[in-house]
């Protein structure tokens, strides 16, 4: 994973502007199903967040550039779910993944809106908790209720250790 991250690092370093494209995307991405699964999003963000004490990025940019990406992709997923409904569940991607949309399934019944709170930390499942909660029905307020302050907790987590580990 390293001779992917490094490069991509070192490159967006040059480019500051890149480097919020790419947090943003990193977050977004990890909210796609499957695609959110392989995606080394929390990697990404992490790696480029060390660039915030040595100047070459600003944290009053990367939080809201993970934020943004973490709303965007957990919001168009729950909608795609939402508008769907649960045939989208046994449909195609996802049907080649019958093992974690059924723990998807399974956390979301089980937990309600705290899955979809609790989720967005917990790698694969985060990628398919907001699709599932739209397919099973819950209600879009209900879910951007929790979703919300999950994500302004997220992203800091992501960010700050990496700031923190370059600034010790």
């Amino acid at each position: 994973m390293n001779s992917f991250i490094d490069p991509l690092v070192a490159f967006v370093s040059a480019h500051a502007w890149l480097a919020y494209l790419t947090l943003f995307l990193a977050a977004l991405l990890e909210a796609v199903p499957i695609l959110g699964s392989v995606i080394p999003g929390s990697t990404i963000i992490l790696a480029l967040s060390a660039l915030i004490p040595s100047g070459e990025l600003r944290l009053d940019w990367v939080l809201p550039a993970a934020i943004a990406g973490a709303l965007i992709g957990d919001g168009s997923a729950f909608w795609v779910g939402h508008r769907a409904q649960s045939e989208i569940l046994s449909s195609w991607p996802m049907s080649s993944y019958p093992r974690v949309v059924a723990q998807s399934e399974a956390f979301f019944r089980r937990w309600g809106a705290l899955a979809v709170f609790f989720a967005r930390f917990v790698p694969p499942i985060r990628a398919f908790v907001p699709i599932t909660a739209g397919a099973l029905g819950m209600r879009p307020l209900r879910f951007y209720a929790v979703n919300i302050p999950a994500i302004l907790l997220w992203a800091p987590a992501h960010v700050l250790p990496g700031v923190l580990a370059i600034s010790l």
